[in-house]
């Protein structure tokens, strides 16, 4: 941890609320885009995206200073989110609620050359805009463990050892989960994308 890192958390735990409104502004995107990816529902997420610097403001004084401040904050909003996933998947809420539309990361319609912005080929916005509802229907569909590693890694760019400190796991572990993730993801969006032609 280097020194102003050091002094930020300092003032953090002294509850200074200019710290602490400089801590959300700084992680307030990145959090949400996580648990968004996690959660699938925009509701869901604003709410857990609150929850995630409510309980970063109660447990500060724990914070030991082992890993980075963001990598901390990362792992309460994992955790968060993964307890958040059983009470849904518990509620039959989860299958339930259409998955909304997030233009953030939008890789596919990308990959075409097209922007939400472009009208000169509508079609190829709804084609990406559709790829891409396949594609969150998919990762919802994931076990939590695997929705984890691959949002943190592939939505997040975080590198493996980063993962490895947000998760527990070890080194190994991580790859080989990532390389899991991504074959289900695949196999599942490849799976509804045949279903459309038919």
């Amino acid at each position: 941890m280097d020194e102003s890192e050091s002094r930020f958390i300092e003032r953090l735990r002294k509850r200074d609320e200019r710290a602490f409104n400089e801590l959300v502004q700084l992680y307030e995107q990145r959090v949400f885009r996580l648990v968004f990816r996690m959660l699938g529902r925009r509701d869901e997420a604003e709410d857990m995206a609150q929850e995630v610097f409510v309980q970063v403001f109660k447990a500060i004084d724990s914070f030991r200073g082992d890993a980075k401040l963001g990598t901390w904050v990362y792992r309460i909003a994992v955790n968060l989110c993964k307890n958040r996933i059983k009470y849904l998947a518990r509620r039959h809420e989860g299958a339930q609620q259409e998955l909304e539309p997030h233009a953030e990361r939008s890789p596919l319609s990308e990959a075409k050359g097209v922007t939400f912005g472009d009208v000169a080929r509508p079609d190829h916005m709804v084609e990406g805009m559709q790829a891409e509802r396949i594609v969150q229907i998919a990762m919802q569909e994931l076990d939590a463990d695997f929705r984890e590693v691959l949002v943190l890694r592939d939505v997040e760019d975080l590198t493996y050892e980063e993962i490895a400190e947000i998760t527990g796991l070890a080194d190994g572990t991580v790859k080989s989960r990532i390389h899991r993730a991504r074959s289900m993801l695949k196999a599942r969006v490849e799976r509804a994308l045949g279903e459309r032609i038919r």
